[in-house]
């Protein structure tokens, strides 16, 4: 077994390499803590008589404890926003709602964002919950197209010409995908076409996009135009991971969670909004600080928030999308010598293996609770060697033991979206499942190695020949 005798030793000194640290700077002086933070370097302020509505659309694309930090993050987004003055009737909400009542949760009905931080679950509309966050009802929300909706509140961003559309999406993803709760994805090429759809019907003056997954550059990179009016930043370039944050192990962390409870990208957008007035903040202010908190690790485990779109629209102040918390009126940023030292972070397709260690470690030896966490983390284990094991497989089938790993692992030029045909994408990735399971969360990451299939002129046929001699016999636990 994985997790008894020498094996739990293992597995435990594998999970140790998962946790690291980003160091912060404490008690420096409080002009380098300004630039770390840009707290006092204010901005000329912006006009407040903001012609038009706002509109934001919060979507999780997760369900199950061990993604709880996704669903944090929108219950906080949703809170920024309702003190910023956004009303209900103009704040869409995705997410599966399976955390703040689950089981595993040691405060029933409270979500926190952060260590001994405030419940953020309080108040959130649940517009689309369940098997209703679906990438369908995410599109029919985008365009205002209710007829299209399947179930949940039949909200819609219902704008005019003059409105201003904030979205952010936090979740899983891979190279030009998104991931959704159901199983199915956000092809990249869709999403921008719904962005360019959006445009042409003139119903927005200007639409912000902020994006957390894993690869997240690759739902932009080469497929986002300049003039569209929309500004775009993501997490992660379009071939790196994100990274989970307050995690098991942080020195902040709480004892009794046993999983990640924020993102580092977005827990830097959504603590810098917490605390600063908004109508002396633009975007380009907030992008310079979560991109400096972000790549502020080790070099193997940081990622580089990106921008993309009309990048020119980053002079525009936060508020005028997220409005502003009163009590942030006039704001300058104090030292604060209490600040924590160091975060730790995780790989997001790791978190869940850190969950899944916690929770047998913390069980009692020899009970259910104890049983089901290992074969938890067994069966995680297992899927992940089979998706490793098939994607390779197939590689050296399609194109010989020598060629597979070039054409699998090649990343195109910056500027270029992954894959040429995207259809074809959709095909291979729709084939490699039907014969082989689902790729899961932790397989997006091989997405990338499909796209290059495709840009290889790998056919449907060569496919299905390929994954049915690869996957012949699906274990029943994909």
């Amino acid at each position: 077994m994985i997790c008894s005798g020498h094996g739990a030793f293992i597995v435990l000194l594998a999970l140790s390499c998962l946790i690291v640290p980003i160091t912060y700077a404490s008690k420096l002086p409080s002009q380098v803590l300004d630039f770390i933070h840009g707290g006092t370097i204010k901005n000329a302020g912006c006009n407040t008589n903001l012609s038009g509505k706002r509109w934001a659309v919060l979507v999780a694309g997760s369900k199950g404890y061990d993604n709880y930090r996704h669903q944090a993050d929108v219950c906080h987004a949703y809170q920024i926003l309702k003190k910023g003055g956004l009303k209900d009737e103009n704040i869409i909400v995705f997410m599966y709602d399976d955390i703040a009542f689950n089981d595993n949760n040691p405060r029933p009905g409270v979500i926190i964002n952060e260590p001994n931080g405030a419940d953020v679950y309080q108040g959130v509309p649940k517009d689309y919950t369940e098997d209703h966050v679906n990438v369908k009802n995410f599109y029919a929300v985008i365009l205002g197209n209710k007829s299209a909706l399947t179930g949940g509140s039949g909200k819609v961003v219902n704008s005019g010409p003059n409105d201003h559309i904030f979205i952010y999406y936090t979740d899983h993803g891979g190279p030009g995908v998104l991931a959704m709760p159901n199983g199915e994805y956000i092809y990249a090429k869709d999403l921008n076409n719904v962005l360019n759809k959006k445009h042409a019907a003139k119903s927005y003056k200007s639409m912000v996009f902020y994006l957390e997954a894993c690869e997240s550059g690759s739902i932009f990179e080469g497929l986002l135009p300049n003039n569209l009016n929309i500004y775009a930043t993501t997490a992660s370039n379009a071939s790196e991971n994100s990274y989970a944050a307050y995690c098991p192990e942080d020195s902040k962390a709480v004892e009794e969670y046993d999983t990640c409870l924020g993102d580092l990208y977005s827990i830097s957008w959504l603590e810098d909004s917490d605390k600063h007035d908004l109508r002396q903040e633009n975007l380009q202010k907030q992008y310079e600080v979560v991109q400096r908190r972000t790549v502020a690790g080790v070099s193997d485990r940081s990622s580089h928030v990106m921008q993309y779109g009309n990048i020119e629209q980053s002079n525009e102040c936060l508020y005028y999308y997220m409005g502003t918390n009163t009590a942030n009126d006039n704001y300058t940023f104090v030292e604060n010598p209490s600040s924590p030292s160091t975060l730790r972070v995780v790989n997001q397709r790791d978190a869940n293996l850190l969950h899944f260690w916690h929770k047998y470690h913390k069980a009692p030896a020899g009970s259910h609770e104890k049983l089901k966490a290992q074969k938890e983390l067994n069966d995680e284990i297992s899927l992940r060697k089979h998706v490793d094991y098939s994607i390779n497989h197939i590689g050296e089938l399609l194109f010989g033991n020598g060629n597979s790993s070039k054409v699998l692992e090649t990343v195109r030029p910056s500027g270029q979206p992954i894959v040429d045909d995207w259809n074809c994408f959709k095909m291979l990735v729709s084939t490699y499942e039907k014969y082989c399971g689902s790729l899961s969360k932790y397989g997006t990451q091989h997405m990338r190695a499909i796209a290059n299939m495709c840009n290889a002129g790998v056919t449907m046929k060569q496919m299905v020949a390929a994954s049915t001699q690869t996957c012949f016999k699906i274990p029943p636990t994909y």
